[in-house]
């Protein structure tokens, strides 16, 4: 983790947002605030942040309409705050791209548990020091998200980007499942991350259902068979 993380809390409440302020810095955490999506928006373009806690219900944009947004080109961790407790209405804020989705009214020691989760979790996923992973035709920068092939970019979705990630962060190295969806981001659904897999392997085999590269390791999990050297 690094040096005193810096939060953005993002919430149209202001008595709640002040007393998360406090409490998180009394824990250790540098921490900036937002009302609404449009501040959230200016302070994310004057400087980066460890981790967002970013309420959903808010006038205007609401926090799962930035989420989604935010998830088209960058990978800043969120964790995301409702009153809205249905397993539907996490299931849609997960599918946003956030990472973690914790329901109010709640226990402040589990936000502070939430956030260090998270923060643990995007420190082990960093790429490593040398980013590119190449297979085939393929080059892969793990640190940009961006999959070439002879030079011209793949479109990626923000959950394929985060997937082809993990697999090529560990090539060769068979993942879980259950690992995948949890550090991608999946909301812990494997069947989330055998989607996002498929649609993988449309734009990287030549024929999806013979794959070459992203490989099903019969009851453990998929591995990434990158080229040596």
């Amino acid at each position: 983790m690094p040096e005193q993380p810096h939060i953005l809390v993002v919430d149209d409440d202001t008595r709640l947002r002040q007393l998360l302020k406090k409490y998180l810095a009394d824990n250790g955490y540098l921490v900036s605030t937002a009302a609404n999506a449009a501040e959230a928006r200016q302070q994310l373009e004057a400087m980066a942040f460890d981790l967002l806690v970013l309420d959903v219900m808010m006038p205007g944009e609401n926090g799962l309409e930035l989420a989604r947004s935010l998830r088209v080109d960058s990978s800043v961790p969120i964790l995301l705050l409702t009153a809205m407790g249905e397993s539907s209405d996490r299931i849609a804020g997960l599918e946003t791209g956030a990472d973690d989705y914790l329901t109010k009214p709640f226990e402040p020691r589990e936000l502070l548990l939430r956030i260090s989760s998270i923060l643990r979790r995007s420190s082990r996923d960093a790429p490593p020091e040398t980013p590119i992973c190449r297979f085939g035709r393929f080059t892969f920068d793990t640190a940009r998200g961006e999959l070439l092939t002879d030079g011209t970019l793949v479109h990626l979705t923000s959950a394929e980007a985060s997937l082809l990630t993990l697999l090529a962060c560990a090539p060769g190295e068979t993942l879980s499942r259950e690992d995948l969806a949890e550090r991608s981001g999946n909301g812990s659904n494997p069947r989330t991350v055998d989607v996002q897999v498929t649609r993988l392997r449309k734009k990287i085999e030549d024929d999806p259902r013979l794959p070459r590269y992203l490989q099903t390791v019969r009851g453990r999990g998929y591995v990434l068979w990158a080229d040596k050297g």
